[in-house]
């Protein structure tokens, strides 16, 4: 949960999710669906899926017990080197070196080494380094302490090298280069996504699609999709069988992932028949006031807790404009 995400943003989701799996065999025998609600506004749902699977490796491979080499830990979902490694640096006490992100900042920064920090050589230069400086005994409070210097003191902008303990013999500190290490890769160009998402309303109830396992919010329940040019009832007709009685505009929105941006202009549908949908294995029909406790991405849950509760009245069901209902470029991330 920490990958990527601060200490205070996951604290309360840990103690949920702990309260619900206090152990592995009770995660792994868990549905997906259960654990994808709990990790839910968490983001970077690959995690989730990673540690269900892992949970789910342990029990069946490993009778339950979490393995003890480092190349069965490894193989299991979401994890990798660096991770494996501190695993059996703290679990076990083997001498084994880490890598994550703070500590390529340390390394880079105190050896010197220049080049974008996740491409192939210096990676390999970091890792060699890396591995020399591991203690035979000790490992833990060396790995603690590595990766705290990295968290607190050598942080990534305004480091406190007045506080540094190996700030003597820190090349970047020594030639002037704290701002440039470590390097960094050429930042792309921003992409930008758009797309329509359709909000179908009926009888208290939203209308719902499984997404891919993989992908954004892989394995997350959502709100149906359509391009952003896409006639928004003629869509619902012909993907559910479903006839609006109204459709209005609502405000669009903007959400940003890590290597774009998604563009959303939302459709509210009104209408009393259901159609098949609620037949299809991929989507069903969502009470209304369970949607902040399902299994559904933070910006959908916001979408819908802004919904009005009652459908238009006979005389208002005519289809509102483009603009209608919109906030002029308002944003929601």
């Amino acid at each position: 949960m920490l990958q990527q995400t601060q200490v205070a943003t996951v604290i309360p989701y840990f103690e949920r999710f702990i309260a619900r799996f206090p152990d592995v065999s009770a995660l792994a025998a868990a549905s997906a669906d259960e654990v994808m609600r709990l990790w839910s506004g968490l983001g970077y749902y690959a995690r989730a899926r990673n540690l269900h699977r892992a949970a789910r490796a342990v029990v069946e491979l490993h009778a339950g017990r979490f393995p003890r080499s480092a190349q069965d830990i490894e193989a299991l979902p979401g994890i990798g080197r660096s991770t494996a490694a501190a695993i059996m640096a703290f679990a076990a006490g083997e001498p084994r070196a880490i890598l994550d992100g703070n500590v390529k900042r340390v390394i880079a920064r105190h050896f010197g080494i220049g080049g974008a920090v996740d491409s192939p050589a210096v990676l390999a230069r970091l890792w060699a380094i890396a591995e020399s400086l591991v203690p035979g005994k000790g490992v833990e409070r060396y790995t603690q302490g590595l990766m705290d210097l990295g968290a607190t003191l050598c942080a990534r902008s305004r480091p406190d090298c007045p506080r540094c303990p190996v700030r003597e013999t820190c090349a970047a500190l020594r030639d002037g280069r704290i701002a440039q290490l470590p390097g960094r890769k050429v930042a792309r160009p921003a992409q930008v996504r758009m797309v329509a998402m359709l909000v179908v309303v009926s009888q208290g109830e939203v209308l719902v699609e499984k997404r891919p396992p993989s992908g954004i919010w892989g394995g997350l329940w959502s709100l149906p999709e359509a391009p952003a040019d896409a006639d928004p009832a003629a869509w619902v007709a012909k993907a559910f069988d479903i006839r609006a009685g109204s459709v209005e505009a609502l405000a669009p929105f903007t959400h940003a992932f890590t290597h774009f941006t998604l563009r959303v202009t939302p459709w509210l549908l009104w209408t009393r028949r259901r159609g098949k949908s609620a037949a299809q294995a991929q989507a069903m029909w969502l009470a209304l006031q369970e949607a902040q406790a399902a299994a559904l991405p933070a910006p959908v849950k916001r979408l819908l807790e802004r919904l009005p509760r009652e459908a238009p009245s006979r005389g208002d069901s005519a289809r509102a404009g483009p603009g209608a209902g919109s906030q002029g470029g308002r944003r929601d991330r």
